[in-house]
């Protein structure tokens, strides 16, 4: 439940529409839903702005679908990360609504999706490769479903600087940067030494056996001399995503 609907409520009770009592049994399952295998985070989005996101792994196919059936009916844009096709056909069956975006890995029921236009705060997503995309897309799906503009800027890494510097006015353009890399991670630091907005980097597993699954990545972007970069954990596309909305919506 979102403060607009708290809003709405009382202003509800206090016009008469509704009664004391039908009020209370809208807000009974505040601040949580116990459902057995789960507590469902109803207060989170009074709390933070944006409701409780789904980590599908490790999860079953009926287990995602319950929960996502449950926060559907508190409003807002619903979505599961780590999501395998499996879980969505689960999930279609009883919200024939969802959308599943599969490089992504982004399960989602969209209620307020708002359409990309000049008024909205801008993300740039970069990847130092193709291999990086499908960790950019959970970025980028991400930050949309939070009411971002995406710019997407892919295959622009260090190896062949050229393509990256071809793009700098689309990325100085952004509010916020996510750049996304694996190997050695430079790319973080190279973009936070051009551009004058928050960069988040996103270290990446792709790499041969000295980048150590994402460590050396992550140990170059945390070293990074560039001022201005964050970093998350290795391949969570959705943390910096999540964190470069935070960032834009207190513009």
């Amino acid at each position: 439940m979102q403060e607009k609907d708290i809003k709405k409520l009382l202003e509800q009770v206090k016009n008469n529409s509704i009664s004391i009592d039908e009020a209370a049994e809208t807000l009974k399952d505040l601040p949580y839903k116990d459902m057995g295998f789960a507590n469902i985070d109803n207060h989170r989005a009074l709390r933070t702005g944006y409701p409780e996101v789904i980590f599908c792994q490790g999860k079953t196919p009926e287990q995602i679908r319950d929960i996502m059936c449950e926060l559907v009916k508190k409003g807002g844009n619903i979505m599961g990360t780590r999501a395998t096709e499996e879980d969505y056909e689960a999930v279609k069956e009883a919200l024939p609504q969802a959308v599943f975006f599969e490089t992504a890995r982004i399960i989602a029921v969209l209620d307020e999706r708002k359409k990309a236009n000049g008024n909205l705060p801008t993300v740039a997503v970069v990847t130092a490769g193709t291999a990086d995309i499908p960790v950019a897309e959970e970025a980028a799906v991400t930050a949309e479903i939070l009411g971002n503009k995406v710019i997407r800027i892919y295959d622009v890494g260090v190896a062949g600087i050229h393509r990256l510097f071809d793009k700098l006015t689309q990325i100085r353009e952004a509010d916020v940067v996510i750049a996304v890399a694996g190997m050695e991670g430079a790319l973080a630091s190279v973009v936070g030494g051009l551009v004058d907005s928050p960069v988040i980097a996103v270290p990446t597993s792709i790499g041969y056996g000295a980048n150590l699954g994402g460590i050396s990545a992550l140990l170059s972007m945390l070293n990074s001399c560039a001022n201005g970069v964050a970093v998350v954990n290795i391949d969570n596309g959705f943390g910096a995503a999540y964190m470069a909305a935070v960032i834009n919506k207190g513009k």
